[in-house]
């Protein structure tokens, strides 16, 4: 068996996940980055994304989180998300609707700058929906 480390995800609503896991992959801002056991210490700001967490036996969960933290601590991985779910309860309806906007805000922006945040976002939004369908598109919502 694989040396584990404790991976915590806390959402606003609850404690989605507590356990020893071999490894993380998480959806940083600057990039996803991957955590195993005895990683430096660091912080990182996350994207909306998937974490996919790989347990001592080898088994793959997905988790969906919107915003928030990434803390790795000589205690493990703390995630704090504005917003987390299981892959199973990953909203697609959701994420087209803030695509949407996205859409709107980007055709109604008045300046380079507007137009920038708005288009950074649309990409966001896309690059999310093709990952989610590459992960296994049977059982998004």
């Amino acid at each position: 068996m694989a040396e584990g480390f404790k991976i915590e995800i806390v959402s606003p609503e609850r404690l989605l996940l507590s356990e020893t896991v071999q490894s993380v992959t998480v959806p940083g801002t600057e990039g996803y980055f991957t955590v195993m056991a005895n990683h430096a210490p660091f912080m990182s700001t996350l994207k909306p994304g998937f974490l996919t967490v790989t347990g001592t036996g080898g088994a793959v969960q997905t988790y969906y989180v919107r915003g928030g933290f990434a803390d790795v601590s000589p205690d493990g991985l703390t995630v704090l998300a504005e917003q987390a779910s299981t892959f199973a309860d990953f909203d697609r309806a959701e994420i087209e609707g803030l695509l949407a906007e996205a859409q709107t805000q980007l055709q109604t922006a008045q300046d380079p700058d507007e137009r920038s945040y708005a288009q950074d976002l649309v990409n966001g939004w896309m690059n999310l929906m093709m990952e989610a369908t590459h992960l296994d598109g049977a059982h998004v919502h």
